[in-house]
């Protein structure tokens, strides 16, 4: 099979005659590989022939996964509005249509799919440059299996743009799922958390002033996203809390200040205190001193000073923009449990979609933070590129030649080191005792990188650069460029830890650990936090192979067809590649195998043309000498030859083109007349091939013909040779049909009627189906459920056939008890000590003397029985002394107890007569007479309860001193 090195050489090689019209694919092959405008050149030559694409860059990287079983990483980087969503988007539908299909694929990719609105409604926003432009960075693994089949998925995201949500350039909007609440909410939630539809009402809603984008509807994103939640496994009250949240976002940009007399900072708006302690589950007087005071604590004492009207602003944003990213760190999370599952041995395709360089007019920690990452991302590139050229060259035996290039380790050292670096800097000023403030911050900068060559401040920089220099800003010069960076507003600090900690929203008590609060030890910052997490995608990066996907915007009009050379030269420039196209072209320009190379370009050498039958490094030797390569244009490895220069491929190039018409008329007559031969060859072939197959198959169906018909009448006959193939093709029908007529259920007592030599074989296969049901419906009942059927099957046994009430009693659950504990007298529960209640129910006992009705309460205990009057236990039944005949009698609600001789009237006759027999272990002994039952009274006369049917249910004190019992039916 052709390797992945081959196929993108083919590719490319189709290209080259036409590379004046269209450029070169791979820009390694530039000749003027120094020059910007030759780059540049070059890409709108590709621009304006639609040759820009990455499906072979996709296809590349999966066909490397499953031949190498090496993990593969795809990273795509470029500017706002460059396109990098879409083309990880590209890249994971080309991998869905391409891959095997597998059972899980299609719930998988639903869940994928839902996703990708739910990420973008928290994370994307409308910016200047693009109307749904991602502000988080996002590494996302896709998991394959053996078979090649995505299984499942994994997401990384980093630094959300969390300013935005406080604050939003003009023409820019805060995040979407703020604007979808607001248009497609429900009224009935919006007036649960007291919102109304008008954006211009919040505050960090009107920064931007644009409330309204024609490209967006905010009303059908919004049921998208409702839509999407459960599919993603998001339950309704995660749902609501996760409203909640954002609603509160809403409410705490609301929260205004006022100052008093002693400068003291007070909150104005209770209604918006109201607010959030109701949907953020706080307490409302911690959340308001979080707000307006700053908890210090130094040699482990803890001071509380107020805040004045400033820093309580910053507090309130602070808060706001911590709530906001912890959220959508959970809600990535909740979306990573979706769509995990851990496959052994399986393998991944990495996609790394994140910001480009960026230098904007006001240049933030966050665009400090984005321009460190690609300052990383360009160092891994040095690394890997020079690592892959050093290990092909080392492996074909070609001296490594040492690179001359820009190493920007020093840069990541002045932000990273420890110690001594700009984010430790950040960290001591933020922790240090007392009132840290941006300008101490930049003044330990000065005194610690003062005379580092790419650090620079309006107090170390020359006359001419302070002119352009706040007071307020350092300068890095990075690998793409300077760029100022504004320290103010840098060092804030969230005072309310230990508040969210303790709120009863589950997502913001999990967003806000209390771990947070009770650990001792240093906090770490967030540019630490951001430094980490970086240091651990490098890890992932560096163990895969990488490949590149650069996204240049071409215009900012969103314009097809137009090429902005100003903007593009822009985005190449931050982009490094330039930079990065020098330390490939640092070597050999081309490299291909020996016998790709001289089956390419071996009509240029009578030596070679039209086979060459020696050794392929001779041959190829043969051709370069033929062609007059000099000795400093290419190099001999051990499988593959390296060209040095472009120019040198080139030149091969336009000469095979040139020989192509010769090499036509030389051979087109030999080549007509072999053709023709080979084609008579071939239908000669292929038709003698179809007439033995037709041949074959009437021999074999005649023989299966006779066999069959022999089988038949020999069929009632001992198992022999004349009818065993009759009677297998009997046996193969019957189990075939009963395969597909098998009962689903053990109530199903239907069964296929098998042939006469099958009968005993089928019973046996219809007792062991039998078996195999009931063993799976036993192992599919739950426990309760268990003792509900154990309960019926005892009351089938006591009560079938015995009373008329039995069958619309078999529907009709059974209770573990009547009387709940509050129900039954505290005294009664202490009275009965160690011995728990199992069931309770209320009944009417009738006195033997004049059959007064009382109403009582009958409690069973695992031992004994008693009957409870209110407060006092009035009789005791020990399960033991039912001996002999004695048992439970009883009519359609009444049952008769022979212990004493009890006479009780119950609703619920059944369930406890069935009760009380499983627990006394007298399931035997139950009599059930709908005639006359006599009992003993006192000084051995007999009392008599008679049941008779009647149209009414009625108890009373009948004639002759009986007790009547009247039953319906």
């Amino acid at each position: 099979l052709m390797g992945v090195e081959g196929r993108l050489r083919l590719v490319m090689e189709s290209a080259l005659t036409a590379r004046d019209r269209v450029g070169v694919q791979d820009f390694v092959l530039l000749e003027n590989y120094t020059s910007e405008a030759a780059f540049i050149e070059n890409l709108r030559r590709r621009f304006k022939e639609s040759l820009i694409y990455f499906y072979a860059l996709s296809d590349n990287t999966y066909r490397s996964m499953r031949t190498e079983r090496k993990d593969q990483c795809i990273l795509i980087s470029g500017e706002s509005g460059a396109g990098k969503t879409e083309a990880s988007k590209k890249i994971l539908l080309y991998y869905a249509v391409t891959c095997p299909a597998h059972d899980r694929m299609a719930a998988l990719g639903d869940r994928l799919l839902q996703s990708n609105p739910v990420l973008e409604a928290f994370g994307n926003a409308k910016t200047l440059r693009n109307d749904n432009s991602s502000r988080f960075g996002k590494y996302m693994d896709v998991q394959f299996d053996f078979r090649g089949a995505p299984v499942g998925s994994h997401i990384l995201n980093y630094l959300l743009e969390k300013s935005r949500v406080v604050h939003q350039n003009h023409g820019e909007r805060n995040f979407h799922i703020f604007y979808q609440l607001l248009d497609g909410g429900e009224e009935d939630l919006l007036k649960r958390l007291d919102l109304e539809r008008n954006p211009q009402n919040y505050q960090y809603l009107v920064k931007g002033n644009c409330p309204r984008v024609s490209s967006i509807n905010d009303k059908n994103d919004w049921k998208a996203v409702m839509k999407a939640l459960p599919i993603i496994g998001f339950t309704e009250e995660e749902v609501q809390e996760l409203l909640n949240i954002i609603a509160s976002v809403l409410h705490l940009g609301n929260t205004q200040f006022g100052e008093g007399e002693d400068g003291e900072t007070h909150i104005t708006t209770e209604t918006q205190i109201r607010n959030l302690t109701r949907l953020l589950g706080v307490d409302g007087s911690a959340l308001r001193e979080a707000l307006t005071h700053k908890k210090l604590i130094a040699k482990g004492e803890e001071m509380i000073s107020p805040l004045n009207f400033e820093q309580a602003g910053s507090a309130r944003d602070a808060l706001a923009k911590a709530v906001y990213g912890r959220t959508f760190t959970w809600l990535v999370e909740k979306i990573n449990q979706s769509l995990a599952l851990k496959v052994p041995g399986s393998s991944v395709i990495g996609l790394l979609d994140i910001y480009g360089f960026e230098v904007l007019q006001h240049n933030s920690f966050e665009q400090f933070c984005i321009n460190y990452c690609n300052e990383k991302l360009q160092q891994l590139f040095i690394e890997l590129t020079l690592r892959s050229e050093q290990e092909e060259y080392e492996t074909e035996g070609i001296a490594w030649e040492t690179v001359q290039y820009f190493d920007n380790k020093i840069i990541c050292d002045l932000i990273e080191e420890k110690h001594k670096g700009i984010i430790s800097i950040l960290d001591e000023e933020c922790l240090r005792p007392g009132e840290a403030c941006d300008i101490s911050f930049l003044e330990k900068m000065e005194d610690t990188l003062g005379g580092h060559p790419h650090f620079i401040t309006h107090k170390l920089a020359n006359g001419k650069t302070r002119r352009i220099m706040s007071r307020e800003e350092f300068r890095l010069l990075h690998y793409a460029g300077e760029v100022n960076y504004n320290v103010s507003g840098e060092l804030k600090f969230i005072n309310s830890p230990i508040v969210m900690c303790q709120s009863s929203n589950q997502i913001v008590r999990q967003c806000f650990r209390k771990e947070e609060v009770i650990d001792q030890k240093r906090p770490e910052m967030a540019a630490t936090q951001f430094k980490n997490s970086l240091m651990k995608l490098m890890e992932i990066l560096i163990s895969k192979e990488p490949s590149y996907v650069r996204c240049i915007k071409p215009n900012d009009a969103k314009q097809p067809g137009r090429f902005d050379e100003v903007l593009v030269r822009h985005q190449v420039k931050y982009l490094g590649l330039m930079e990065n196209l020098r330390v490939r072209r640092a070597g050999f320009a081309y490299r291909r195998r020996f016998e790709a190379f001289l089956q390419r370009y071996k009509p240029l050498c009578p030596e070679t043309w039209p086979n060459w039958h020696g050794r392929l490094a001779d041959g190829v030797s043969t051709l370069v000498n033929h062609l007059g390569y000099k000795p400093e244009e290419y190099k001999l490895g051990r499988s593959k030859i390296f060209i040095r220069f472009p120019k040198t491929l080139f030149t091969t190039e336009d000469a095979l083109e040139a020989k192509k018409p010769a090499i036509g008329d030389c051979v087109g007559y030999n080549t007509c007349w072999y053709v023709s031969y080979i084609v008579i060859v071939i239908q000669s072939a292929w038709r003698g091939m179809k007439a033995r197959r037709r041949a074959k198959r009437r021999r074999q169906a005649a023989e299966l013909i006779r066999r069959f018909i022999k089988g038949f009448i020999y069929r009632h006959e001992e198992y022999c040779p004349e009818n065993e193939y009759f009677l297998d093709h009997v046996r193969y029908s019957f189990l075939k049909k009963l395969r597909k007529n098998l009962p689903k259920s053990v109530l199903d007592k239907s069964w296929p009627t098998p042939p006469p030599s099958l009968i005993e074989a089928s019973e046996h296969l219809r007792w062991l189906h039998m078996q195999n049901m009931m063993r799976k419906y036993c192992r599919r009942i739950q426990p309760e459920w268990r003792k509900q059927m154990e309960q019926k099957v005892v009351a089938s046994e006591i009560f079938k056939d015995q009373k008329d009430s039995y069958p619309q009693s078999v529907g009709k659950l059974f209770l573990g008890t009547r009387l709940e504990n509050e129900q039954i007298n505290l005294k009664v529960i202490q009275t009965l000590g160690n011995d728990k209640v199992q069931y309770g129910v209320p009944v009417t006992k009738y006195d033997r003397r004049g059959f007064k009705a009382r109403p009582r309460q009958l409690l069973l205990t695992s031992s004994f029985a008693v009957l409870v009057d209110r407060t006092k236990i009035k009789q005791r039944i020990d399960y033991p002394a039912l001996r002999g005949e004695s048992g439970v009698k009883g009519s359609k609600r009444d049952l008769c107890l022979p212990q004493g001789d009890v006479v009780l009237h119950c609703d619920h006759v059944i369930e406890a007569v069935t009760k009380f027999a499983m627990m006394s272990g007298r399931t035997n002994h139950v009599n059930i007479s709908l005639g006359s039952i006599r009992f003993a009274l006192a000084r051995g006369k007999e009392g008599i309860v008679d049941f008779i049917r009647g149209s009414e249910l009625k108890v009373a004190k009948g004639k002759r001193g009986h007790l009547l019992v009247v039953s319906q039916g």
